[in-house]
Formats: C-alpha cells, structure tokens, sequence
C-alpha cells in the first residue's frame, strides 16, 4: 500500500519512503519524529536520521500525511488526509482522531459568511484540548465519532 500511495501522488518508491509510511501507518497515536525514527531504527537500521526528517517534509509536501502541533511543541505525523479534527489529551498528550459532519457544516458556514477581509480559507482543523475521561481506545459520541486505525 505504501507503494501505490507514493506512485499516486507522483514520487518515487523508494525503500526509505515506504518505510517512513509504514512507520506512520503501523502507530495508532500520530507519531512524533522521534517515534518514527525509533521504528525504523529498529525495523531498517541503515536508514538515516537525516533521511527520515527529508522523507517525512515531501511526504507533508505532497499531502500525503499531515502534521499535528502538540501543546509541548512537539510536531505530530498524521497519516489521514480526510478532513478530521482532533482531540488532543493535555495529560498524556494522545491525540485521537475526531469526525463530525455536522461541526464541518457548521464551521463552514460560518467562515463563508464571515468573509475575512485579506484572507482565502484552504482548510479549518480544530484540535480539542482536555482530558480522556475513560480508557477505551475509541468510542461514538452524539455529534461525532473518535477515528482510530483508520489507515
């Protein structure tokens, strides 16, 4: 999968490449770099440092992961490119994914009327700052669902 995902968006399958997507695509908690780094030390040891932190700038160039900002200043790498929010958990710092139709509606509509003098809006993600109150890894909520594993 990593392959067709980097030949769709016009890269080169590269060894180093597609073993920074499968890094990302095997981690259910939007790893850091330092994460990510970890993994492939582990699994591809003749991948460099220097190798990971370039792989993973085209693979943001490119759309084909995203990144998250953490409170602690930490950047995050998300591999779901499909509009979605975040809740972000300021004691453990797990971010899990956030779905809601229904906010995207909302938060659409009140910036197309809003109209930002100077300002052409690309996309809107909100990151939800609290706490996890219970344990599960994912659960629905009335207006939204929590996305885990979604690769």
């Amino acid at each position: 999968m990593p392959a067709g995902t980097l030949q769709k968006n016009g890269l080169k399958v590269t060894p180093q490449r597609v073993a920074v997507l499968e890094a990302i695509n095997s981690s259910d908690n939007h790893p850091a770099a330092d994460e990510i780094i970890d993994f492939i030390s582990r699994h591809h040891p003749n991948i460099g440092k220097g190798t990971v932190y370039r792989v993973l700038e085209t693979l943001v160039n490119r759309g084909i992961i995203s990144r998250v900002k953490t409170d602690s200043g930490i950047m995050r790498y998300d591999p779901i490119t499909a509009r979605h929010h975040h809740l972000y958990c300021s004691n453990s710092e797990r971010i899990e994914d956030y779905d809601d139709k229904e906010l995207n509606i909302i938060l659409d509509n009140y910036f197309r009327k809003k109209k930002i003098k100077g300002f052409m809006i690309e996309d809107i993600k909100l990151q939800l700052i609290g706490k996890f109150t219970e344990t599960r890894r994912s659960k629905n909520h009335k207006k939204g669902q929590i996305r885990n594993n979604l690769k």
